[in-house]
């Protein structure tokens, strides 16, 4: 094992927890980060109109990436309970399935995702004056949905295995890539060609491809446990019923980012209808927010590696303490973050929009009456990260679908009569409430901690014959 593995099963766990995150919390700000940067590229050389349809583009690949994010948070989870029970076959076992599964799927996305590409932004309700670059944006950016995928994998892994630092350096390598390159292939510099709104796309696919291809050299020069070799390379070619156990809840959980993607897809074509300025403003406010839940997501990545290993330890004792201390978490970094983008919101949104644009008083608002409601939000992820750190998703699934769907975009839409446009801000915070409160009663009654999810693939394994480990 690597020294950048940390010990997630002993020792004192509020500690424990905060140094496994902050790395994690680190590469989820430097990723929006990076995406921020691109934004403020194509805001301020291409204008409003790029930046819409650069908004309205990416919640489709974002919609692609859900397609199989499950799987490799499913084959997280048991290298995690692996891990925890000190089998690191059954770890390898788990990455070799997931990766095959990534990559036929993805290529299988993004072929697909190309070839609907027009229809899906002309269903989304897309500005016509925004629909040429985000048709073109959308399509070069699902070229990158392979090697994206592959190295998600690899990052959730390595997380899984306890080493959130590797991960970290990586996103560091992609951002410095993407960022530097961006301007140059937007505008032209140099010898690069002026590719404009397709430039980013490009730039963002050659970082994807220097981050895997730097990963994979140190996940083996390393010898982590998540790598192959030898007789585990046929891991690649995995047991049915492993297959079909990743398969099955890998699904589920890919069901929960869908149900968010779509939920978001059909909450951007409602502001879609107040036009250019509107939607300019709602994907301004997004990326903001995205650094407001970076805490909350980085600490339920944490939760969730954290507690399938004293999963597999059989350290349920330790699992209540470890959500407590990330809840606590959340609500001190989350309640700073949303104050401070509370105090100096005209600010950072002028770096996207222009000062005088007149989609920041729209931003504004949309923050002043939603943005406090991230703080629940944030409360609902650490539930749901333990939750799935024993693969139940199916509970956090049914709860996610009411929530989004019939509380905040029957909100949404019913509420208008009363709050006009203002309906759809007041939207969050009300199905956030509702979210929180359904996922406190689903986590306290414990039904998710029958079945172990290490133990179905073992079971599976054993059911199917298995194999012995590699040596």
């Amino acid at each position: 094992m690597a020294k950048a593995q940390r010990d997630l099963i002993n020792g004192p766990i509020g500690r424990t927890l905060l140094l496994f995150a902050m790395p994690t919390l680190g590469a989820n700000i430097l990723q929006s980060l990076n995406v921020s940067i691109n934004m403020v590229w194509i805001g301020r050389f291409l204008g409003e109109g790029a930046l819409a349809a650069s908004s309205n583009a990416s919640n489709i690949t974002f919609l692609s990436f859900s397609v199989f994010f499950g799987f490799g948070m499913a084959a997280s989870v048991l290298v995690g309970q692996h891990i925890g029970r000190k089998d690191v076959d059954g770890a390898r076992r788990a990455v070799g399935a997931a990766a095959t599964l990534f990559l036929l799927i993805s290529m299988a996305v993004m072929a697909l995702g190309i070839g609907l590409a027009d229809w899906l932004l002309h269903l989304m309700g897309t500005p016509a004056a925004a629909l040429p670059a985000a048709s073109a944006y959308l399509k070069a950016m699902l070229v990158v949905v392979p090697f994206s995928a592959l190295a998600a994998l690899l990052m959730m892994s390595l997380r899984g295995a306890g080493d959130a630092m590797t991960p970290l350096w990586f996103m560091i390598v992609a951002i410095v890539v993407d960022a530097g390159l961006n301007p140059f292939l937007i505008i032209g510099i140099g010898p690069f060609p002026a590719l404009g709104i397709v430039g980013s796309a490009v730039a963002t696919l050659m970082s994807s491809m220097v981050s895997l291809g730097g990963m994979l050299f140190v996940v083996y020069r390393r010898d982590l446990p998540i790598r192959l070799r030898g007789p585990e390379w046929r891991y690649l070619l995995p047991e049915p019923a492993l297959l079909r156990l990743i398969l099955a809840k890998g699904s589920l959980m890919g069901l929960q980012m869908l149900v968010m993607t779509l939920s978001g897809l059909v909450m951007v074509g409602l502001v879609n209808h107040g036009g250019v300025y509107a939607a300019a403003a709602y994907g301004v406010t997004f990326q903001l927010w995205n650094y407001v839940q970076m805490p909350a997501m980085a600490v339920g990545a944490a939760v969730t590696a954290m507690t399938a290993q004293n999963i597999g330890a059989g350290r349920w004792d330790r699992v209540r303490s470890i959500v407590s201390a990330g809840i606590l978490y959340n609500l001190l970094m989350t309640g700073a973050a949303i104050a401070l983008v509370t105090l100096f919101d005209r600010t950072l949104l002028g770096l996207f929009l222009g000062s005088h644009s007149p989609a920041i008083p729209i931003a504004e608002k949309m923050h002043l009456l939603a943005g406090w409601s991230l703080l629940f939000a944030g409360m609902t992820i650490i539930m749901f990260a333990a939750i799935r750190a024993n693969g139940v998703v199916s509970g956090p699934l049914i709860i996610m679908i009411i929530c989004l769907f019939g509380v905040r975009l029957g909100f949404a839409t019913l509420a208008q009569r009363q709050l006009g446009f203002d309906a759809l801000w007041w939207a969050f915070p009300f199905s956030s409430i509702v979210n929180l409160l359904l996922t406190w009663g689903y986590y306290a009654r414990g039904g998710w901690r029958k079945v172990v999810l290490a133990d179905q693939a073992k079971a599976a394994e054993h059911q199917a014959g298995g194999r012995p480990p590699a040596r």
